[in-house]
């Protein structure tokens, strides 16, 4: 017997699973959700709203200092901390009753899977709901990794949690990992007042993308101040009186009053019940282009599957999730955006933007990738500052964008933009990504003057157009 039976079951109510519950009932299905935490998940209170909450002030008064004539600061640290308050208040009351207004049935508890197409919430009272669904999704997210150093529990490191949550700025702060998390939590303590130092065991920063990105991003947080130790692993962290000490690979120590461990996060599907379906607990759910895992009922979306780990690419597994299990109630083909689409997108034409100054915008292949991949490519790039959009946005603007060209379609296959105010340039590159646009048709694109756009121009110039 079920407590409650409905059409689909969401298990984890981030900004994923929100819109696979809420897209599956807009178009006529039944819809429960179950949230053990906060209704709004990772991305709302402790990832991407706080911590660009953070970052912009402390941007925009160094993008001031590059126009002559205009005056900022200095930063006041605690209006800055009041506006994060604003947009990640751990009071989730506003989108639990979102869900209530969307028609989705809310349970709040821990879900496991108990057997096919059934799901046993167990609530914080104790009590147990069981719910019984045509078809159950899996968005319950990721949680931060640390590597094996030696007493890294014992000394209260930090996670992105405490870094975009935190009530006071510490004095000095240690950040081990150099991929995003790293280098935006360094750019925002410098400039909020911290001493900060970064270690990153790799030969640079922020590694999957293109290798003159990481080079610019290292030289602006060495200009702020950062101390930036390449290639160097921790080996031993302790606690010395206030302080924690890290042990360097190379005997060497340095110290902070805090450390945040940005060294990874791993799909949460540990105490999930997969057992119970005959699949292992604790890896990412290995599901098709549309979303499936598991015969037709079986869904993950989000950072519980295999895809990049980035709310807007869960947010769109979830509405091909929720479509397909639409096609399906109602006895549908799938094909269409349930195939060739979904896989462009998912594998090749993946966007995302680093709120570091410069900021790195990306999309698709980087140069090297795409010769890993056995591509035939091209790649040029483009100074920026070399535009007139680019020298009137900032004096000296320091930045660069670069395409990789298929040279046998003659489509471009990643394009990289690295300056500042460049983020919301990378929509542009995606769309010629996934509609595979000539560059014989994107040369009638004709970028406005005099816009940082025109460094498209520039670009297929460079190419040879």
């Amino acid at each position: 017997m079920s407590d409650l039976d409905v059409d689909v079951v969401v298990i984890g109510a981030g900004p994923v699973g929100e819109n696979a519950a809420g897209r599956a009932h807009e178009q006529g299905l039944s819809a429960a959700i179950v949230e053990a935490g906060l209704v709004g998940g990772e991305c709302s209170y402790y990832a991407c709203i706080p911590s660009k909450a953070l970052l912009r002030p402390v941007d925009l008064l160094a993008a001031t200092h590059r126009i002559p004539g205009v005056e900022a600061g200095p930063i006041d640290v605690g209006k800055v901390l009041a506006r994060r308050d604003q947009f990640a208040n751990p009071d989730d009351s506003g989108q639990a009753d979102w869900l209530s207004g969307a028609g989705v049935t809310l349970l709040r508890g821990h879900g496991r899977l108990a057997g096919e197409r059934a799901v046993e919430v167990t609530h914080d009272d104790g009590t147990t709901t069981t719910v019984s669904a045509r078809s159950v999704v899996v968005a319950t997210g990721s949680v931060p990794t640390a590597p094996p150093v030696d007493g890294i529990d014992d000394v209260g490191a930090w996670t992105n949690r405490d870094a975009t949550q935190v009530k006071d700025v510490p004095s000095s702060l240690l950040i081990l990992g150099g991929g995003v998390v790293g280098v935006e939590m360094a750019t925002a303590y410098v400039r909020l007042g911290a001493q900060v130092t970064l270690v990153q065991h790799g030969d640079r920063l922020i590694p999957a993308t293109e290798a003159e990105a990481g080079r610019r991003v290292q030289a602006a947080l060495e200009a702020d101040g950062v101390d930036v130790r390449l290639g160097t692993s921790m080996t031993a962290v302790r606690r010395d009186g206030a302080d924690v000490v890290a042990t360097l690979d190379d005997g060497s120590e340095v110290r902070g009053a805090e450390l945040l461990v940005a060294a990874g996060r791993r799909s949460t599907t540990d105490d999930l019940g997969l057992e119970t379906v005959g699949l292992p607990p604790g890896r990412p759910l290995g599901a098709d282009d549309t979303t499936t895992v598991l015969g037709d009922w079986l869904y993950a979306v989000g950072d519980a599957s295999t895809g990049a780990k980035l709310t807007h690419m869960g947010k769109y597994q979830a509405r091909i999730c929720a479509d397909v299990i639409v096609a399906r109630a109602h006895g549908k083909e799938l094909g269409g955006r349930y195939s060739h689409h979904a896989a462009t997108a998912e594998h090749t034409a993946v966007p995302q933007v680093i709120f570091t100054d410069p900021q790195v915008a990306a999309v698709g292949h980087s140069e090297a990738s795409a010769r890993d991949s056995g591509l035939p490519v091209r790649a040029v790039s483009f100074e920026i500052g070399n535009t007139a959009g680019g020298s009137l946005q900032a004096d000296g603007y320091d930045g660069f964008a670069s395409i990789v060209v298929d040279t046998e379609r003659e489509v471009i296959v990643g394009a990289t933009f690295v300056g500042q105010d460049v983020a919301d340039m990378v929509h542009g590159a995606t769309i010629a990504i996934v509609g595979e646009v000539p560059l014989s048709r994107l040369w009638h694109a004709v970028p406005s003057f005099p816009t940082m756009s025109e460094v498209w121009l520039r670009l297929l110039e460079t190419y040879g157009l």
